[in-house]
């Protein structure tokens, strides 16, 4: 019975505090519901049958409304609900934005035994974004210092940085420079660069989200992205490969690579 709902933003961050109301055909509130810690709606008093609109706000969002159906048994379901921010999927203007390394993460994560994934990031790195007028000449520059790598465990890092994998001594930096990007939707894209990894070099895609843009508390304006890559640990004579008695691979040779970026417009952070 009542009705049930999860709130999302379009990262898959829940949404603590969004608001769903019902209102019926005359446009009359019959319910009013706030979302927990994560992101979720639910109640349990049951629902007149029949069409309703539900309407999703959450603060610094734009709204989102679509019908719902309650069934003879007095539920509604509405699902998934990803809201926008506020403002729309127009870009930040044109010009320098630099990465602000205490408020981005950049982070893999690697099949462990088949069954589970081992989950690392990288603490040192920067950045800077190149926004054009003609969107597609934009560019994106990103050096990560490789012997940052950091999975919570010293001895694996430690193995990690070794000419098993990273080779840190002799390849100090990994470098992403993007040239090119294509459009994948109002507030998506794909980014077209070339990955340097142990002396590397290999053409890699990243699926990029435009999150929004807003004022920091410094004076300053801030944009947020989201993006995501896959890697494939041969591509960059990453060839260690231990097999354990039960004949699985220890490591997984595909490395799930998410990026969360905050940029301060300017060359500089305050």
């Amino acid at each position: 019975m009542g009705l049930n709902a999860h709130v999302r933003t379009r990262d898959g961050w829940a949404l603590q505090h969004a608001v769903v109301t019902l209102t019926d055909a005359t446009g009359t509130q019959v319910l009013r519901a706030e979302a927990g810690a994560d992101g979720a709606v639910r109640t349990e008093t049951a629902l007149p049958p029949g069409p309703y609109t539900a309407i999703v706000t959450a603060l610094g969002y734009g709204p989102h409304a679509s019908t719902a159906l309650v069934t003879a048994s007095g539920r509604a379901d509405i699902g998934q609900v990803v809201l926008a921010r506020a403002g729309g999927p127009e870009l930040p203007p044109p010009g320098i934005w630099s990465l602000d390394p205490a408020h981005s993460s950049v982070a893999a994560v690697a099949r462990h035994l088949g069954i589970s994934g081992v989950h690392g990031r990288f603490t040192d790195f920067r950045g800077r974004i190149e926004i054009a007028e003609d969107l597609s000449r934009s560019r994106v520059h990103a050096v990560i210092d490789a012997a940052s790598i950091d999975t919570g465990n010293g001895t694996r890092d430690e193995h990690l940085r070794s000419p098993d994998f990273l080779d840190v001594e002799l390849f100090p930096e990994i470098t992403y420079r993007s040239h090119g990007l294509t459009a994948a939707g109002p507030d998506r894209w794909t980014v077209h660069g070339l990955l340097s990894l142990r002396g590397v070099e290999r053409e890699v895609d990243l699926s990029l989200s435009y999150l929004g843009t807003g004022p920091d508390p410094w004076g300053g304006v801030r944009a947020a992205f989201h993006a995501t890559a896959e890697l494939h640990r041969e591509d960059f004579a990453m060839h260690y490969n231990q097999v354990v008695q039960a004949g699985i691979s220890a490591i997984g040779t595909t490395l799930k690579v998410e990026l969360a970026v905050q940029a301060a417009q300017g060359e500089t952070l305050p």
